[in-house]
């Protein structure tokens, strides 16, 4: 009985060997087989502004009904005072099925991890007066990991939601009222287009408080002069763009270069090999390192109540000569089991730094309250 249950463990070590060394060589194969469709895009009618005038178009925006945008973690006070901004989310992938290559505005799966996204990745911009988060019909999670033909026709259904839902929230605008852009992973990619086709160049870009597009590379070469925004250079500037990317080391980034090279610029040429914005979240500024002692909290999710607590001085963050945000080895926390293959912390792009992301919004906020009253 012991020489067979050796045999058993010794089958299973081989397997789980045999396992990782296919990940390891066919990793992307492997990834488009689990994400990408399987079948034809299904062309789908564009919807008008006006469908966005019914509130369940919305996951969050103002007088909502537990709207999830409005959480704070144990310990965090709402202000006294909202900040007098209007703020535009757009919501990161919560579509994984591979049954189409958009996400049905009513798919239950994808409206809770929507919920959950919001929550989590929103709730640092809550302190503005309005927080506006629309469904859409998103493109599947595989839609990013191929050059098919299909992956840009159902990222441009996306878009054409998020650009009719973004006039929607432009109409309830009170006169001169700023704004900011905010959105993760699929939603900043989106915002890079919606920035350069309905903000560059009009009067709300003088209304913009900032812009923060994290969890995709925005091209320095490509997409930033196209946004009509300079990137953050300081703390305290408004009107500009931060953005940033999360690895832990060591590093493989490989796969994820990958996928940036597939797209092209906002300016219509590939990004391959082009330089893409590091902003260090703990310091406000492209290029920088700091230690953990500046983050102000790193949320630590709770799956079993969809709620979570800050963590202070755990987690550092270095803009390396790659690009990604470097955070050192794994941190020491118990953030869940969502963090991707390469020490790829993209899930947690928002949550490492939640405390820091708010304080950066409150002072770019007052930076841009400070210019106006100096007009």
């Amino acid at each position: 009985m012991a020489r067979k249950f050796l045999y058993v463990i010794a089958g299973v070590t081989v397997l789980l060997l045999a396992l990782l060394l296919a990940l390891r060589l066919w990793s992307e194969d492997l990834t488009e087989m689990a994400f990408v469709p399987g079948v034809s895009f299904a062309r789908q009618q564009a919807l008008p502004p006006e469908s966005w005038e019914n509130p369940a178009m919305w996951a969050a925006r103002p007088g909502l009904k537990d709207d999830p945008s409005s959480w704070l973690p144990p310990g965090v006070t709402p202000p006294e005072q909202k900040l007098p901004v209007a703020v535009f989310f757009v919501h990161p992938t919560s579509y994984v099925a591979r049954d189409a290559w958009n996400g049905s505005l009513d798919d239950a799966t994808s409206r809770q991890r929507t919920a959950l996204f919001v929550k989590g990745m929103a709730s640092p911009f809550n302190e503005a007066e309005a927080l506006w988060a629309p469904r859409y019909r998103q493109a599947a999670i595989g839609a990013f990991l191929t050059a098919r033909p299909e992956a840009a026709q159902a990222l441009d259904l996306a878009y054409g939601d998020v650009l009719a839902a973004f006039e929607i929230f432009t109409r309830h605008l009170p006169e001169g009222q700023p704004i900011a852009l905010a959105g993760h992973s699929q939603g900043a990619f989106l915002l890079r287009r919606l920035l350069r086709d309905r903000v560059a160049g009009t009067p709300l870009a003088k209304r913009l408080v900032g812009a923060w597009v994290i969890g995709w590379p925005v091209s320095m070469e490509h997409d930033l002069p196209k946004m009509g925004l300079p990137a953050c250079e300081r703390a305290d500037q408004a009107g500009c763009v931060v953005s940033w990317l999360s690895v832990a080391d060591p590093a493989d980034t490989e796969m994820l270069v990958k996928a940036y090279a597939r797209r092209t610029g906002l300016d219509g040429k590939s990004v391959a090999g082009s330089a893409f914005l590091c902003t260090n979240p703990l310091t406000g500024t492209p290029g920088t390192s700091s230690d953990a002692s500046t983050n102000l909290g790193t949320l630590v999710p709770d799956f079993a109540t969809s709620g979570g607590t800050l963590a202070a001085q755990v987690v550092p963050a270095a803009c390396g000569p790659d690009n990604f945000l470097h955070i050192g080895p794994p941190p020491k926390l118990d953030l869940g089991p969502y963090v991707l293959p390469g020490n790829n912390y993209h899930l947690y792009d928002v949550t490492l730094f939640w405390a820091n992301l708010r304080a950066d919004f409150e002072r770019r906020v007052a930076a841009w309250q400070k210019t106006q009253a100096q007009k």
